[in-house]
């Protein structure tokens, strides 16, 4: 299978040293599967949060965002099933103790095969998976004798299900506390709130309601970085359509959701289309949108059209309506919905993944490189840099007269320490796409040097059109 594990521990000892990611609680040695956001991941995953929000609900009339609580009457969790059905296939090595999610120990191993061997066992897997075949998927780790990172033994227990939810108690009390849960998908906020939104809003079918929030897993592996994680990030859009339609409004938002990855100048060769083999059993349909990362093709989106089943079984449990009364066809009906559904974490690591580049600029009298981060303009966490040529002669009141002219607009950064190429190297490690330097011409005849981060190339500019410039390039 192709991956590139060099460059993904790479790009995570990038992440931690120029303050992208770190290891949360790290001064006590780290907590499993969880991260801190730095100082430049925290702007970089804001940007993403901006970008995708205006997409769905400035550029969409017909739809509009929420922000439910995390917390939610328990019920809700029997309605949508997660109490019951909300669960992976895990086994245990008898010798080690140690627990794998069944699919992870397959994929690893399949990972090591050649091509065409890994896709035949993970198409194996994935039909075993289908039939919950769950002695069958046993007998395939034990046919291809998969041993345990740690004991190095097949010494299996029988595959069983576990379930992903985190709970707690909701009341000071303990005695008089009742268990809720973490929710582990913000979708349900979307769902119990359908009528408020369409009354209040003056709703017409079709229309959509967005979300950005955060869920809990407890994963029984959480790996790969920050690709799965027991904390993370959605961000959901839950679609409402005439029952009927649905298949024409998947078709739509599949397509809809494609270009607005590439709509960040992403290569389109670097994701693809997966078909789910195994539809949830509320499903008529479901998609992944899947990015080469360095680790492979991984799941990045889904797009479900997830018929009427959640509306009416929270209108079961809570024994109120959640219909929709349609003026142009005089009917009551439950909607349909479509889900689209894209991990904000994991959209954090396919920029960043698809946005490093180690390049050795040596010359036959120099060696030289630089690892730089050509995020999108309109995502990178600083957009500006302004460098005093030097610090004196009055060109560090210029420069900051300069940021604080720009900054009301975009967020930039202010240098004035060590050499103008060493301060260039800063930048390009954490994707700044342009840096200006003000040096003694500028006093003469106004006029900056302005620096591409991803061509290196410079040009003189007035020092009035530098907002403008940059402007130009991030809306």
């Amino acid at each position: 299978m192709s991956t590139d594990q060099n460059k993904f521990q790479a790009i995570i000892s990038h992440c931690k040293e120029y303050g992208f990611v770190f290891p949360s609680s790290e001064i006590y040695d780290g907590l499993s599967a969880v991260y801190d956001y730095g100082q430049y991941g925290s702007e970089l995953k804001k940007n993403i949060k901006d970008y995708w929000w205006k997409s769905m609900t400035q550029l969409h009339e017909n739809i509009v965002g929420i922000d439910a609580a995390i917390f939610m009457h328990p019920t809700t969790w029997k309605a949508s099933g997660h109490v019951d059905n909300f669960s992976d296939p895990m086994i245990d090595n008898k010798d080690s103790k140690k627990r794998y999610r069944v699919d992870h120990l397959i994929e690893a191993y399949a990972e090591t095969l050649p091509e065409a061997e890994g896709n035949a066992v993970l198409a194996r897997m994935d039909e075993l998976l289908k039939e919950n075949d769950f002695a069958g998927l046993k007998t395939l780790i034990e046919e291809k004798k998969i041993s345990c990172t740690v004991s190095g033994t097949s010494n299996w227990t029988d595959v069983r299900q576990f379930n992903l939810m985190f709970s707690t108690q909701l009341g000071s009390v303990t005695d008089e506390a009742s268990e809720i849960y973490l929710r582990p998908e913000t979708a349900q906020g979307i769902f119990v709130n359908f009528l408020n939104v369409q009354k209040t809003g003056r709703m017409k079918v079709p229309f959509g309601i967005a979300q950005i929030g955060k869920a809990f897993r407890n994963e029984i592996v959480a790996r790969q970085f920050i690709f799965r994680m027991r904390e993370f990030e959605q961000m959901e859009m839950q679609f409402f359509v005439r029952p009927g339609t649905q298949k024409e409004w998947y078709e739509k938002w599949k397509e809809e959701r494609m270009q607005w990855h590439l709509s960040l100048g992403t290569d389109p060769s670097k994701y693809r289309f997966k078909d789910h083999v195994k539809l949830a059993h509320y499903a008529d349909a479901a998609v992944d949108i899947e990015f080469d990362f360095p680790i492979g093709f991984k799941e990045v989106e889904g797009i479900h059209s997830r018929t009427d089943f959640d509306l009416k079984q929270h209108q079961e449990y809570s024994k109120k309506k959640l219909q929709y009364f349609d003026t142009e066809i005089n009917q009551n009906y439950v909607p349909y919905v479509i889900e689209t559904s894209i991990g904000l974490d994991r959209m954090f690591l396919l920029t960043i993944c698809n946005a490093y580049e180690e390049q050795d600029l040596s010359t036959p009298e120099k060696e030289d490189s630089r690892v730089v981060m050509k995020f999108p303009a309109k995502l990178a966490p600083i957009k500006l840099a302004v460098f005093p040529l030097t610090k004196k002669d009055g060109l560090p009141e210029v420069a900051r007269l300069l940021v604080d002219s720009c900054k009301p607009y975009f967020h930039c950064f202010y240098e004035e320490k060590d050499a103008i190429g060493r301060r260039y190297r800063r930048q390009d490690a954490i994707g700044t796409p342009f840096c200006v330097t003000v040096d003694h011409q500028t006093k003469e005849d106004g006029t900056v040097t302005i620096r591409y981060r991803d061509t290196m190339e410079q040009e003189r500019v007035p020092l009035t059109e530098v907002k403008n410039i940059v402007l130009s390039k991030i809306m």
